[in-house]
This record gives C-alpha cells, sequence and structure tokens, in this order.
C-alpha cells in the first residue's frame, strides 16, 4: 500500500470532522475520530470469526465457567465481541443508535473495552446522540474499508499515527502534551539502533523496545519501523506505560490495530507502581516531561530510595523536587539487561532531556550523584546537543543522552559530547514553540538526520582528527573529565578589639549579657572604657574584667559568654590577630570560599597555584571536601568572538543616523 492510500483512508476517517464542527472545539475533533478508527478497525479484524464467536458464546450459554480463552480461540486473536451488532446494523437503526452502540461495545472482552473506557467512548456517544450526529458518524465509519486484507497492520499502523498527528497539531497545547515531533524521534531511534545494525540483520532477530513514558506511542512505533527497516523479518515486541489515560487509549489501540500485544502498555505512574517491575529490554528510548515535578509520588520514591537502596531504582540519589527528569533515566537504567561473560547481552538507552540535568545540583546533591553513578559506571556513551525550538511547547534547548552497559572499545571509559544546535531548517508555519525542524533528505530538503547519524557513528574519529570539516562539532572526554572536587578554602579570622557605641549596643543585645541579673550594670561599667581599642583578645579582656570588677560586679563564666563579649567588641582587620582553637587559626565564616578543581588534580597543589598567591594565609579544611559531576556541554563548545571595532560600530551609527534625517526629511519635505 503506497503512501496515497494510507492518506485516502486517514483523510476518510478525519472527514468525520465535517460533521462535528460547531458541536465540537478543533481540538477535539480527535476524542471521536481516534476511538471509531479504533472500533472499526476491530470490527473489520474480527469479521471473518464473529459467527464462530457467536457460536461459541451459546455453546456455553447458562454454564458457570469463564469462557475466556474459548473466546479468544474462537475469534483467532487476544480480543473478541460477543454481540451479533454491527456498525452498519446500528447506523441502520438511529432511534436506538445509542443503546446499540453500548450495547455492542459492552461486548468486547475487557483489554478492547478497556480502551475505549479510556477514550470516554460512552461520553462521546451521549454527546453525540444529543446533537443528533451519532447515526451519520457511524454511518460514515461504515464505509471505511479497514479489514486487515485490505490494510495489513503495518499500514494500518501508518493510517493511525497520521490521524495521531492530525489530531495533535489541531491545538499546540495538545501537540506539545501528545506528540514528540517526527523527525526528533527518528534521529532519536537512528542513535539508539544504528550500533547495532549488523547484529539486527541476523535472522530470526529478537529485540525488546519499552518507553515509560510512551505517550501515544510514537517513538515505540519508530524504533519498530527502524528495526525492521534493517530486517524486514525481525520480531519487535514493544512495551511502554503512560499516565494520561487518553494518550494510553491511544497507544494501547495502536498495538491493537498492528496486531500486536496491547497488554505491553500499562497505564499508571512508572514511579510509584512500576508496570514491567523485574523486565529488562534491549532498548529503552523516551521524551519524558521537562521540569515536572514529582511530588505525588514523593512518598513512595523516597521509601524505595531508603529502603532498597542500591537493590531498588533510586539507590544513587534523588534530585530537586520540581523536577523528576533523573528519576526516569534511572528508572530506564533498572531496565538495562546485563552483560554475560561473552559480552553479549546490555541494553541501549536514549531519553530527551533540557539543560537541566547536565549542571543542576552541588557536589554531593541527588543530581550530581545520579551523574556520578552514570560516569563511574561507564554508562554514558554520548550526549547530542539538538537545535532549539524543535518542540511544539517550548522553544528552550534540549538534548539527547545515549547510554549503554555494552560499549565498544573505542567508547570505553570515554564519553563524546556533538554540537548539532546548527542542523535545522525554518519551518513554513509554526506550531507553537516549534520553528524549526530537521531535514530528513525528502522532498528536498537538507538530510540533517541523515548527516547527525552519520558523525555520530564516526564522532571517536572525527575527534582525533583536527583537519577533519566537522572537528570542531565533537569533542571526546575520558569519564573522569566531568568529575571535580569541591574544595572549602578557610582563612584565619583576624580581629582587633575596641569599644565603641556600635560595639556597646551589641554588647547590650547579646544573650548572654541581656541574661544578667545586673546587664544594665555591666554595660555601664563597659562604657567607661569607651574609645579604647586593644590588638589582642588577652589585653581586651584583661581591661574589660578590670572595669567589671571595679564596678562591684562579678566577672561571668562560661564559654558562651566570652564567646558573646568576643564577637561583639572584635572587629575584623586583616591587620588583626589571628584567633585561634585548640591551638589551630579559626577559619572566618565571611572569607570562606568554594573552589571546583578537576577530580585527578591534587588539590594542595592548586591552592599553591592558584590561591596562595593571593591569599597566603589561606587553606583547605579537608573534612568539608566534596566529590560532584557535571557536564558543562556549552563551555566546551564555546568560542570566543572578540566585539567589533569602535571605529567600524562608530561608522555604522554615523551611517544609520544619516538615514534617519534622510527619512525625516522626506517626512517633513525639507
Amino acid at each position: 500500500m503506497n503512501s496515497s492510500k494510507h492518506t485516502e483512508l486517514a483523510n476518510h476517517a478525519w472527514s468525520v470532522a465535517d460533521l462535528l464542527r460547531g458541536d465540537y472545539k478543533q481540538s477535539d475533533y480527535g476524542k471521536v475520530i481516534l476511538p471509531f478508527t479504533v472500533l472499526r478497525r476491530l470490527e473489520c479484524v474480527l469479521e471473518p470469526t464473529r459467527e464462530k464467536v457467536v457460536e461459541t458464546v451459546a455453546r456455553f450459554a447458562g454454564q458457570d465457567i469463564d469462557t475466556d480463552h474459548f473466546l479468544r480461540k474462537a475469534s483467532g486473536h487476544s480480543f473478541y465481541n460477543k454481540s451479533d451488532l454491527t456498525l452498519r446494523k446500528i447506523a441502520a437503526d438511529p432511534q436506538n443508535a445509542a443503546k446499540n452502540l453500548q450495547i455492542y461495545v459492552g461486548a468486547f472482552s475487557d483489554n478492547a473495552r478497556e480502551v475505549l473506557d479510556k477514550y470516554e467512548f460512552n461520553q462521546q456517544v451521549r454527546k453525540l446522540d444529543s446533537a443528533n450526529l451519532l447515526y451519520q458518524v457511524i454511518g460514515r465509519f461504515t464505509d471505511l474499508d479497514l479489514h486487515p486484507d485490505v490494510v495489513p497492520n503495518h499500514n494500518m499502523g501508518y493510517i493511525f499515527e497520521e490521524l495521531i498527528r492530525r489530531f495533535a497539531e489541531q491545538s499546540n497545547e495538545t501537540a506539545g502534551e501528545h506528540f514528540t515531533p517526527r523527525e526528533v524521534i527518528k534521529l532519536m531511534v537512528n542513535l539508539l539502533v544504528a550500533p547495532d545494525a549488523d547484529a539486527l540483520s541476523l535472522p530470526g532477530v529478537v529485540r525488546t523496545v519499552m518507553d515509560p513514558a510512551c505517550g501515544t506511542g510514537g517513538m515505540l512505533s519508530a524504533a519498530d519501523d527502524r528495526i525492521k527497516a534493517l530486517n524486514p523479518d525481525a520480531t519487535v515486541e514493544v512495551y511502554g506505560q503512560e499516565l494520561n489515560p487518553e494518550s494510553w487509549a491511544i497507544c494501547r489501540s495502536d498495538l491493537m490495530i498492528k496486531g500486536q500485544n496491547p497488554e505491553n502498555i500499562r497505564f499508571g505512574n512508572s514511579f510509584s507502581d512500576d508496570g514491567h517491575a523485574r523486565r529488562a529490554f534491549d532498548y529503552i528510548l523516551a521524551n519524558p516531561p521537562f521540569g515536572v515535578e514529582w511530588k505525588k509520588v514523593k512518598e513512595e520514591v523516597e521509601y524505595e530510595h531508603k529502603s532498597l537502596g542500591d537493590a531498588g531504582r533510586f539507590g544513587a540519589g534523588l534530585p530537586r523536587i520540581n523536577d523528576g527528569s533523573l528519576l526516569f533515566l534511572q528508572h530506564m537504567i533498572s531496565k538495562m539487561k546485563p552483560v554475560d561473560v561473552n559480552g553479549g547481552g546490555g541494553s541501549r538507552i536514549a531519553i530527551v532531556f533540557n539543560g537541566s540535568p547536565l549542571f543542576t545540583g552541588a557536589a554531593e546533591s541527588g543530581e550530581s550523584n545520579i551523574r556520578r553513578w552514570i560516569l563511574e559506571n561507564d554508562w554514558l556513551e554520548a550526549i547530542v546537543a539538538l537545535p532549539d525550538q524543535l518542540f511544539y511547547n517550548t522553544g528552550i534547548s534540549t538534548y539527547f543522552w545515549i547510554l549503554t552497559n555494552r560499549k565498544d572499545a573505542d567508547h570505553k571509559g570515554k564519553v563524546v559530547l556533538l554540537d548539532a544546535r546548527d542542523q535545522w531548517q525554518k519551518m513554513r508555519k509554526s506550531l507553537g514553540d516549534k520553528r524549526k525542524e530537521l531535514g530528513d533528505g525528502t522532498n528536498g530538503r537538507p538530510d540533517h538526520i541523515g548527516a547527525i547519524t552519520r558523525l555520530y557513528a564516526e564522532a571517536v574519529q572525527v575527534a582525533k582528527d583536527p583537519e577533519h570539516p566537522l572537528h570542531g562539532k565533537v569533542k571526546v572526554f575520558d569519564n573522569e573529565d566531568f568529575g571535580y572536587q569541591r574544595i572549602t578554602v578557610e582563612r584565619p579570622l583576624k580581629l582587633r578589639f575596641e569599644v565603641t557605641e556600635e560595639t556597646l549596643a551589641a554588647l547590650a543585645e547579646a544573650k548572654p549579657v541581656a541574661k544578667l541579673e545586673r546587664s544594665e550594670e555591666f554595660v555601664a561599667a563597659v562604657r567607661t572604657l569607651l574609645g579604647s581599642s586593644w590588638t589582642t583578645k588577652s589585653e581586651a579582656f584583661i581591661a574589660l574584667k578590670d572595669a567589671v570588677v571595679a564596678a562591684g560586679l562579678t566577672w561571668p563564666s562560661g564559654a558562651p559568654f566570652a564567646k558573646a563579649v568576643r564577637e561583639t567588641i572584635g572587629v575584623r582587620d586583616p591587620e588583626g590577630e589571628v584567633q585561634k582553637v585548640k591551638g589551630a587559626p579559626e577559619p572566618d565564616a565571611d572569607l570562606r570560599d568554594y573552589e571546583n578543581v578537576p577530580l585527578g588534580e591534587d588539590v594542595e597543589d592548586y591552592l599553591k597555584r592558584e590561591v596562595l598567591p593571593h591569599v597566603p594565609d589561606a587553606w583547605i579544611d579537608h573534612t568539608k571536601t566534596k566529590i560532584g559531576y557535571e557536564i558543562p556541554f556549552t563551555r566546551h563548545f564555546y568560542v570566543y568572538k572578540p566585539p567589533r571595532p569602535l571605529a567600524e560600530i562608530d561608522a555604522e551609527l554615523k551611517s544609520l543616523e544619516a538615514e534617519i534625517q534622510a527619512l525625516l526629511g522626506e517626512v517633513t519635505g525639507r
């Protein structure tokens, strides 16, 4: 079946929109068209065995046994319908169309009916019936021939994906929620699967693909298509999980329509209710929502993190509550197949992120610890920077992270950074925030997808060859290059001591002084020293004590009191006395500084080279040193562009002034 036939059938289904106009918002057309397309396809698939199923129902009537197995066997599929109704019969009786359609849908097996329920199909039926449109819509779909001998499963998948795309593009908001741009998916799948091209071409190959945030299933479909393009005889089993009921129904419908097992698409939250627990897959890919908080599942996630540790999915760490991106990645890593002793097995992962997971979080924060865990296990193969304005609901920059636990020899211990931010063309018509697209080489478009895929495959060699024209677009680093030591640089607290109106006021307000029985007299005694100053703490305390005792008071004892006096009459002074604690210099919190030192570098050497020439009395508090990991992608590809010469800017300004004067002259007639 050629693409024009796909389009013709999709147009026929979408023509129902003409009937819906006025009673439905444009963005809601898909809520009718998609479930009716599913219903019509299921009917066409079941038609050859309909009578056999009805006979089986009659044979077991009145018997108290579970007939599900027998009815599936009779239908020849994983689903069935026990009714003798058809859409054509229902359309022929307009007065009873709603009642009969509900009876018909209720006669489907649970797995098929569940999909229609998630579409809120009964609600749509009532709405159509009240608008006197139901029998017309049913009639339009009875004319749509979706029998498997006319439209094979694979081709039906194309038709349904086209309807999903139209539904997604009806409103910018809907597009952002339900649809990842097709060309982005194609590139992502290429990078995920391409290194395995030889293995996938072997006879009898079977591969599993999983998307834990599968939406409408676009990525799963693309992975299926790509693998079968490499080997038409390959068996591809797709699995997914989705939280949004409508998206889940669309994805599950897609699998039913293509003849795959719809039970593989689970409904629910992947974090709190893992629908594929203890399962592992060959390929795992996802485009999780950017910057979405995980507060709703906080209790479950934190429980798993604390109680299971590394035996669970989130042992490496927990990101901040307002962005669950790195939780998705940890979840996906838990689904990787182990590598056997011969190097077989293993998995590949591709995920879309914004810039935040690259660097958010200080050393030993949840995010940093997750990055450390990934890099120290040598799972991160590459990060690819994409152009901005590629997605419908955000114009920000995005990145592919590609991970695997079976790196080839060239990639072991290495991470590839690939800059593809200039690989785009402007769209003729914007869709929400999407103003750019990746060309695929068809219809006169440049082949950005092919170019990026080839560069990815050759990245290590290109990075080694400074003469290669794309050398500046690829950089290869050791895993450790992204690690750093967060050192705390301390400097001594230096004080001089003086009694001024300001220090007296601070002394009077200090809690240990304010609690004294004769606090006002104490402060008055100290006031007699107003204007005095001392270079050392011992001199100051002797003078203060003598003044207090001379006033007939007792000098209080205790460390809190002594500390309060020092902190109030002590004034920071670069030339002051170094304060000590147990014989060692006391650090000044106000002068404390932090430095990030590359992971492999000796921190004392760094201190001598970078710090001591400027502040000779500094030292490192090694007890506070932390290990962090970040991937400063843009910094590695930054190219300095010097500002234009002032003379050039001045000349341009004068030229613009002259042009403005000329335009004003035309207006005023001068």
